[in-house]
């Protein structure tokens, strides 16, 4: 195999890393090997695929690799099909039993971290800018009682398995032409716990936990926004065999406001005036989260001008300082006008020259023939 791409047999690039290469070999291995794929083609690949790891493996017989030569001509390694020292032993054992020592791992403990969970909690826009505080019922797993999480009846305790004699595991020894292979899996009578709970607690049927409803009282802080997460440590659900808590997540939901748009810390929203006090200025009242203001209108303001009112909009998350209440203006024009109103605008019409307007474009603001002769002109 000299001449072989051991790279193609592998297939990885010529450019994988050794990580890249080692993964490889191993999802190959666990597919090929002969105890998984006894037939003598299935073996013969298997030889291919391990003498490609262990060239590739090797920065040295890499290196003769990718320039032409044999990497096993100068005794670098076994010959063909041969195993030497530089033989990938102790990866196929990974690839198979996990890393070195998973022989030791032990029974499995029963008791295990439970769930999260998450729920929806609605706030209106005051709720959410300037924080509460609420109660909620949930549904969850606690602890049971009456066994305190062991699972089993009361004056009684889990049995050491007769199968795996506490270990969790059970070995077997099967022969190969890389001489006796010892695998480990788990108990199938215990199921890797290494013990066996022959008394079962009534109340939680050996679970170690009930299902119940409760009450937990939980503080908004001010400033959360929609679809904010707030974490609850360690008030999810109790693990099975008394396991640990898992947490509870707080996703907020803020309900649209009458009057208000929220974006981020700043509230919008839109006033209507009539024309003339728009020209002659007047006093507005306007609502905000805080009660009613008042606020000067300068003579002339025109439609779509912003008035803004600092610090009036919510308060900064984790931070301090609150953001801005802006007001958009809209200007209504009067659609129904009486005659006596109608003479009146015509005779301001004509005391400000305002008869035959003539319009004015203001930039960006231009038709479409003005803006097609722009672009003529590149400008």
């Amino acid at each position: 195999m000299a001449k072989s791409d051991y790279y193609g047999t592998l297939g990885v690039r010529r450019d994988a890393s050794p990580e890249e290469i080692k993964k490889a070999y191993r999802r190959l291995a666990r597919e090929l090997h002969p105890d998984v794929n006894p037939d003598p083609a299935t073996q013969e690949r298997f030889k291919e695929i391990t003498q490609a790891y262990e060239v590739l493996s090797d920065p040295q017989k890499r290196q003769m690799h990718d320039l032409g030569a044999d990497p096993f001509a100068a005794g670098a390694g076994a010959g063909a099909g041969g195993f030497g020292a530089g033989f990938p032993f102790s990866d196929i054992m990974d690839a198979f039993f996990g890393q070195a020592g998973a022989g030791a791992r032990g029974p499995r403990s029963r008791a295990r971290r439970g769930r999260n969970a998450t729920i929806r909690l609605e706030l209106d826009l005051r709720e959410s800018g300037f924080g509460t505080t609420r109660e909620l019922v949930v549904d969850t797993a606690v602890l049971c009682e009456i066994c305190q999480g062991s699972g089993a009846a009361s004056g009684t305790h889990p049995d050491t398995c007769d199968m795996c004699h506490g270990r969790g595991e059970v070995s077997q020894v099967t022969r190969s032409f890389l001489g006796q292979v010892m695998t480990s899996r788990p108990c199938p009578q215990c199921g890797g716990f290494g013990s066996i709970i022959r008394n079962p607690c009534q109340e939680c049927s050996g679970d170690g936990r009930v299902r119940t409803r409760r009450t937990i009282k939980v503080r908004i802080p001010a400033g959360v926004e929609d679809g904010t997460h707030i974490q609850l440590a360690g008030e999810g659900e109790i693990g099975p065999g008394g396991g640990p808590p898992g947490d509870l997540f707080l996703e907020i939901v803020e309900k649209p406001h009458d009057v208000f748009e929220r974006r981020g810390d700043d509230l919008h929203c839109t006033v209507q005036i009539p024309m003339t006090a728009a020209a002659l200025g007047t006093i507005l009242t306007v609502e905000t989260l805080d009660g009613k203001e008042e606020i000067d209108m300068r003579p002339g303001t025109q439609s779509g001008q912003v008035l803004p009112l600092y610090g009036r909009g919510v308060q900064r998350l984790n931070e301090s300082g609150r953001g801005d209440l802006l007001i958009h203006v809209n200007v209504e024009t009067p659609q129904r006008l009486d005659p006596e109103q109608e003479e009146l605008l015509r005779e301001l019409a004509k005391l400000r020259g305002e008869e035959r307007p003539t319009g004015k474009f203001a930039p960006g603001q231009q038709g479409f023939f003005s803006r097609l002769r722009d672009a003529f002109n590149g400008r």
